[in-house]
């Protein structure tokens, strides 16, 4: 039975809600977090492997150095205090991808805590609390085959790959989010979005939502203005920013149709569908109790050397919203400006295309015009419509030098995203180079003259903004690939009219 679901406006108009977002980073270290493992993805399944990963009897786990020092500086980064004294402990639950049949995490002790961080959303600043910042080591992956989803039911059988099996995995958690309202599945995305920046800044991580390195876990719950908050549910592994805001504004909208018809919102997980931008249940939510923590008997405590974390606080890079402040000082955007670029995603991509060799203006101009329209018709992210910063820094230079026109420019650029080859192979396939023979653009200025006489005494009376239209006929028989500034000089030169 289908389910007829309200509109988002009278969802936000009757109740309130609050999110929270649990985000999994793998950590770029060379080697995993108990052994010595390597940790490069794309490798044959279970060839990455060794008795600890595996869990073997008799093996014994040695904490990776290089993620401890990863996790204080991301702590650092999210304004966390440091733990002085912290220990690992055993967070026990049987996955088939789960070798040990226990994961070694955190639990009542993680090496950073209250923390936040500060987002832009709608020209306002949210700031987001951050409760813990833990470290922990990744499972295997598991793959359902026989199926039509992917997914276990309906599978045929399962195969399991060990390899991400023991890398390096942070964890970090906000604390509960209220007052954002309609903006709620907005502040998700800008959370995640700055997390990421800030993650890849760092170094730390590749932090790539498309290979796993990060994912996000959303909850959602609902309540009536002045009540109790309701139950929330976590949808896992949501895989791209534009889901983790399309995965709240479902929940949102899903759980108030539950309400509205006198039900009760359950406490569960529940899975995303990319196709539909629906949510489907998974299982019960587990609570504390039921993973049975208890300190890992094979690790020592970790105590940060106190001097040794101001070293680390000292060494940080410039963070993003530092960086994207001096960049609109460089570029000489206005707030509103700068907003549309980051709401758009296109910091980055407009920074590298500048340093690729065009200005801001026109590195703005093509990625928040044609192709932030192309990425929204096909409902990707902007830095995968298939264009890179140094083909639209390429493109600009053709348009610099007089070689295409802007018409001609957009025809190149969808050339470069459907993939046809650099923006210089495009224009010379499709014989699209602006014509700039003046002696065939004479003869076509002349021709039109000629055809539109009342055009041209228009013209020479005085009324010099008719020559628009003698433009466009020459424009129509040149088949646009001529200059249009060229066009007016030389049709008021053979008109003998001052411009």
């Amino acid at each position: 039975m289908t389910t007829t679901l309200p509109a988002y406006d009278e969802v936000v108009a009757r109740y309130e809600p609050v999110i929270g977002l649990e985000t999994h980073v793998e950590l770029g270290t060379n080697t995993k977090m108990w052994c010595g493992c390597p940790t490069d993805f794309g490798g044959e399944p279970n060839t990455r492997v060794c008795p600890v990963c595996l869990g073997l009897p008799g093996s014994l786990p040695v904490a990776n150095k290089a993620a401890i020092e990863a996790i204080i500086r991301i702590g650092l980064a999210l304004n966390c205090s440091i733990a002085e004294w912290c220990r690992f402990a055993r967070k026990n639950y049987f996955y088939p991808d789960m070798p040990k049949n226990f994961q070694i995490s955190q639990y009542d002790e993680p090496i950073c805590v209250d923390g936040y961080l500060d987002v832009e959303v709608g020209g306002e600043t949210v700031r987001i609390e951050i409760e813990r910042v833990h470290l922990e080591e990744d499972t295997g992956k598991t793959l359902h085959v026989g199926g039509a989803t992917g997914r276990i039911h309906g599978a045929t059988e399962s195969l399991v790959d060990y390899n991400r099996a023991g890398i390096p995995l942070v964890e970090i958690v906000t604390k509960p989010i209220p007052g954002t309202g309609a903006l709620a599945p907005e502040v998700a995305r800008a959370y995640v979005t700055e997390l990421r920046d800030v993650i890849r800044t760092l170094g730390v991580s590749d932090v790539r939502m498309e290979e796993g390195s990060l994912r996000c876990d959303v909850n959602t719950s609902l309540n009536l203005p002045g009540a109790e908050w309701g139950t929330r549910t976590e949808t896992k592994n949501v895989n791209s920013l534009r889901s983790v805001e399309r995965a709240v504004r479902s929940e949102m909208l899903r759980q108030a149709s539950v309400l509205d018809a006198g039900g009760r919102i359950t406490q569960e997980t529940r899975h995303f569908h990319e196709d539909t931008g629906d949510t489907t249940p998974g299982r019960s939510k587990e609570t504390a109790t039921d993973y049975r923590y208890f300190p890992e008997p094979d690790l020592v405590p970790i105590a940060p050397d106190p001097a040794w974390v101001a070293e680390l606080k000292a060494a940080l890079p410039e963070l993003p919203r530092v960086h994207r402040r001096r960049l609109q000082q460089q570029w000489g955007l206005s707030d509103l400006d700068m907003q549309s670029v980051l709401n758009a995603g296109a910091v980055e991509l407009i920074e590298a295309t500048v340093a690729a060799g065009t200005t801001p203006a026109a590195a703005r101009k093509w990625w928040l015009g044609e192709l932030s329209r192309r990425a929204n018709e096909s409902g990707v992210e902007l830095a995968e419509i298939g264009a890179t910063p140094a083909q639209v820094a390429e493109l600009q230079g053709l348009v610099d030098a007089g070689k295409l026109n802007d018409k001609m420019a957009r025809t190149v650029l969808e050339g470069v995203v459907d993939g046809e080859g650099s923006p210089t192979e495009i224009m010379t396939n499709r014989g699209l180079e602006v014509v700039s023979d003046t002696g065939a653009l004479t003869v076509a200025v002349d021709e039109a003259i000629a055809a539109n006489p009342a055009i041209a005494d228009k013209i020479r009376s005085g009324k010099v903004a008719a020559v628009g239209a003698l433009v466009g006929a020459v424009m129509k028989t040149t088949r646009g690939q001529a200059d249009a500034k060229t066009l007016r000089e030389l049709i008021l030169e053979r008109l003998g009219v001052q411009g």
